[in-house]
Formats: structure tokens, C-alpha cells, sequence
């Protein structure tokens, strides 16, 4: 049904590849299209008529959408009648959107299509992104505020804007469009979805994250999600003038991604584990070879030398799959001086903690708990899981001497993301692993726009667990700075407590 998508193949734009002649015996063989209409709401009505008016503008609503749907496809069979793919693949994209502008604007004219001019103009685009682009997608992803897109079958899109769930009026013209879309993503990165192979994690160019669900599994349609990422790559810096977490706590994140200290961090969905782990990567040195291992290729490392590395799903025949443990088990190989896990879900957990312990110090990963205390829970079952016939305390031996430090994040009621706890692992008290919190966000409130008020705070402790680390790098005055600062006094003029957890 669509064109292919064009590359830079080349900057020169030859002559138009249909010449009119074509493009008017296409267009003929249908008939003028109506031109649409919007309905204006009468005033100075009753409760009751304007209710009533209100019912009667949303159907005409509808009637004008599906109006412009039947407009739209009569002009894009059109397109795909006269337009020579083959010459059109050979342009840039600009070139190539320019031709097909051209050549849209010429059927609309030989077909007596009446609209206005923004009218057209959306159309235009429309048919634009639908042959070189991801169609009623494009508009959305070229928004640098959202930060998920969620389409549940052709009629229902949702976003994500400032934390909060918001439904669009983006639609598709039917489920095979939709369907058709999905498939282009995946195809991109190597990867398919069918009926044979309904589930597919696959990201667009940008890094942005990609899930696709097809029937029969997802019942009303195609499910099409896409974690987007911003184009420009926050840092620590921006993450504390939103108040993700304070300019102390930011210099806490900062040393212990230089000192390297082990880091896990931990949140629910969407609690921005992701883009944490993207920003405390940012005190990494750069002479400092680092290897990635991820389901979806997402991080987006600063540094010069990285090594990038993803999983691959099993083909038609269910061979050739390489599972996350593969890749962490293969990268010890490969003479990493870091390891970064992009998301710890099953037994690779016991070979990145094999890894952290043998003098890959600085590794780091994230996984989905909801506090620092379930985080090693996790990690423990994880291990379990993977079929390792090894005690329980032994377990928790290993991960007290591979983790030195947990990140939790959140995401409150009202949308915003914190960083709510900076907890050491301190080592065994029997067969319970210690924990020490370094700095937590504490809620006090919420505002009269529902906005939650709250402060981060040290918890008093003068020396983390890692201050040698921090002094064979310098940093132990700038630690122990960030965390005098940090400090809250109760009445007393004692630092508040919550140091063991």
C-alpha cells in the first residue's frame, strides 16, 4: 500500500518522474470528490438545543473525518497509480516529499476536489507521511514534550505530555494501515510482525523505544507503543532544574558514576530508570571502554568508546535467538572495563553480578522494583529463576559484594519523576542484607494545582560506604559537601533519621 521510505541517495532532483498526461488519466477513473464541510454552532440556544446542536456538530464531525478519509484514499490510490516508486526511492527526502506535494496537488486539481487551503495542506502532509514517513505518527513524533505515544488499534491514540495521559485525534485509516506502519519500524532494525510472531520489540533511528502487539494477541487492533526519547540528551545538570533531584543529590550521582561505584537503579514504569542511567553514564571518563547490552539498542552514551550490543529474537523457525545472557556472558570477553545492562529481567542477573565482583567496578544497570529493599528481592528470584542450585544466603553474598549502590526512582501521582532514594549496600547482619540510605525524598503535601511538595534530604551520614573509592579520585570534599548539605535538622538540631532500612 505505501512507498518505500527514501534515503539520501542523492541532492540533485531530476525531472518530475510522472509526467501530467498519467496523473490525469489516474485521477479520471474516479469521480469529483465533495468538498467538506464544518458545522458552525448556532448561539442564544437552550440547555436542551445546545445539547442537542452539540450531538449533531460531533456526527457531522464524524461524517466530515470519514469524508476526508474517503478523499484522502481516493487520492493516495491515485498517487500510488501514476507515482514510479523506483525513481521516487532515488531521492532525498526532501526532493522526494516535493515530488509528491507536486503531483498530489495535480490530482486534486484534475479531480475537482474542493477545499480550503489548510485543508489541503493537511492533506498534502498527510500523504506525505504516509509514503516517507510513519504516517498520522509523524506529528507526534516530531513533538520534543511527549514521551510516550500509545495507539490502541486505528481510532485510538494517547500520549504522555508532562505525566499525564492525554487522547489524540490522530487516527488511521483502518487497522491494515496501522499494521502497515508497524511493520515498517520493525523492518528497519531487522525484525517482523505477524501472526506468527505477534509480540516485537524493535526503536526507531532516534533510539526511541518500540513495542508492537498484533492480532490475534491484541484483540481491537494492532497495540503500537513507542517510548520516545528527547533529541537533545539530558544530563544531570537539566534532571536537577526540574527537580527530579537537587543540585546535592545530583554531585552524589555524579561521584558515584566516577568513583566506580556498582549502580542499580531501580523504579517502576516509566519512573525514568532509562534516562538516569543515560545521564549518571555522563561521569564516566572518557578514556574508559564501556559495553552495552540492551533488548532494544536506547542508551545514548557520550563517550568515545562504546561498545553497543543487542539481543536478536529467534527466526521463523525458532532458532538464532540470542538472549540477554549471551550477551553478558560473550562481553566479559571482550575486555570491557564497564558493563551496562539496559534492563536486568531474568538470569543474566547472576552473570552481570559475577561480572560487577571480578573487577568490572562501575557496571550498571536498572530493573523494575518499587523500592531499593524489592530491588535485591528481585535480583535474588531472578537468580533463583535461572536455575542456579545455590543457598540463599550465598545469593545474598553476591549481591552484597557486587552492589554498592541503588537508585530508586518514582513517578508521583501528579505526573513528575524523582529520584527517591540513594541507598548503600552495606553487607550481611545474619542472612538480612543491610541497607543505608545516603539521601530520600520525603512528601509533605501536594499544592492547590495538585502539585506534590516534598524535599530531598541527607540522612546524616558524615562517611558512605564508597569514601575511599571517592578519595583515590578526589572527590572525598565535594562528597562530603553535597551531603552536609543535603542535611535536615529536626527540633533538636539532629539530622533526621531513616539511615538503615
Amino acid at each position: 500500500m505505501f512507498g518505500k521510505r527514501t534515503g539520501d541517495a542523492t541532492t540533485h532532483r531530476p525531472a518530475k518522474t510522472v509526467p501530467v498526461a498519467p496523473v490525469a488519466e489516474a485521477a479520471a477513473a474516479t469521480e469529483s470528490l465533495p468538498a467538506s464541510k464544518s458545522p458552525v454552532p448556532a448561539a442564544g440556544a437552550s440547555a436542551a438545543a445546545r445539547q442537542a446542536e452539540a450531538k449533531q456538530q460531533q456526527q457531522q464531525q464524524r461524517r466530515h473525518s470519514e469524508e476526508y478519509y474517503d478523499v484522502k484514499t481516493t487520492v493516495f490510490n491515485a498517487l500510488i497509480d501514476t507515482i514510479d516508486l523506483t525513481q521516487l526511492a532515488k531521492l532525498d527526502a526532501a526532493s522526494a516529499r516535493e515530488e509528491i506535494r507536486d503531483i498530489v496537488s495535480e490530482i486534486i486539481q484534475i479531480k475537482n476536489v474542493v477545499m480550503s487551503i489548510a485543508e489541503q495542506e493537511e492533506l498534502l502532509e498527510d500523504i506525505c507521511n504516509d509514503v516517507l514517513g510513519y504516517g498520522p505518527l509523524e506529528p507526534l513524533l516530531a513533538r520534543d514534550d511527549i514521551a510516550d505515544i500509545m495507539v490502541n488499534g486505528a481510532n485510538t491514540t494517547y500520549i504522555e505530555v508532562d505525566g499525564k495521559m492525554k487522547r489524540t485525534g490522530v487516527r488511521f485509516a483502518d487497522n491494515m494501515q496501522l499494521m502497515n506502519i508497524c511493520q515498517r519500524i520493525v523492518s528497519q532494525v531487522g525484525r517482523r510482525v505477524d501472526e506468527s510472531s505477534p509480540i516485537c520489540d524493535a526503536r526507531l533511528p532516534d533510539g526511541s523505544r518500540v513495542n508492537v502487539i498484533a492480532p490475534p494477541l491484541a484483540i481491537d487492533g494492532p497495540a503500537l507503543t513507542i517510548r520516545k526519547f528527547k533529541r537533545d540528551r539530558l544530563k544531570l545538570d537539566q534532571l536537577a532544574k526540574l527537580g527530579t533531584i537537587t543540585p546535592e543529590g545530583k554531585t552524589l550521582l555524579e561521584i558515584i558514576g566516577r568513583v566506580r561505584c556498582n549502580v542499580l537503579i531501580s523504579g517502576g514504569t516509566g519512573s525514568g530508570k532509562t534516562t538516569l542511567l543515560n545521564c549518571l553514564t555522563g561521569s564516566i571518563d572518557h578514556d574508559e571502554r564501556i559495553i552495552t547490552c540492551e533488548d532494544s539498542a536506547e542508551l545514548q552514551l557520550q563517550q568515545p568508546h562504546v561498545v553497543r550490543l543487542e539481543t536478536r529474537p529467534p527466526n521463523l523457525e525458532g532458532e538464532g535467538e540470542i538472549k540477554m545472557r549471551d550477551l553478558v556472558r560473550n562481553c566479559l570477553r571482550m575486555r570491557p572495563e564497564r558493563i551496562i545492562v539496559g534492563e536486568v529481567r531474568g538470569p543474566e542477573a547472576f552473570d552481570l553480578l559475577q561480572a560487577m565482583n571480578t573487577g568490572h567496578d562501575g557496571s550498571m544497570g536498572t530493573l523494575h522494583a518499587n523500592s531499593p529493599r524489592e530491588a535485591l528481592s528481585r535480583l535474588e528470584s531472578m537468580i533463583m529463576m535461572g536455575g542456579f542450585q545455590l543457598p540463599v544466603h550465598t545469593i545474598r553474598e553476591m549481591i552484597t559484594g557486587s552492589i554498592d549502590v541503588i537508585v530508586q526512582t518514582s513517578r508521583l501521582r501528579d505526573g513528575t519523576r524523582k529520584v527517591t532514594h540513594i541507598t548503600e549496600v552495606l553487607g550481611m547482619e545474619g542472612d538480612v542484607v543491610t541497607l543505608q540510605n545516603l539521601l530520600v525524598y520525603d512528601i509533605t503535601g501536594e499544592d492547590a494545582h495538585g502539585k506534590i511538595i516534598g524535599q530531598h534530604r541527607s540522612t546524616g551520614i558524615a562517611r558512605p560506604r564508597f569514601w575511599e573509592r571517592a578519595q583515590y579520585y578526589g572527590e572525598e570534599g565535594r562528597l562530603a559537601a553535597a551531603l552536609a548539605a543535603a542535611e535536615v535538622l529536626d527540633e533538636h538540631g539532629n539530622p533526621l533519621g531513616d539511615k538503615n532500612v
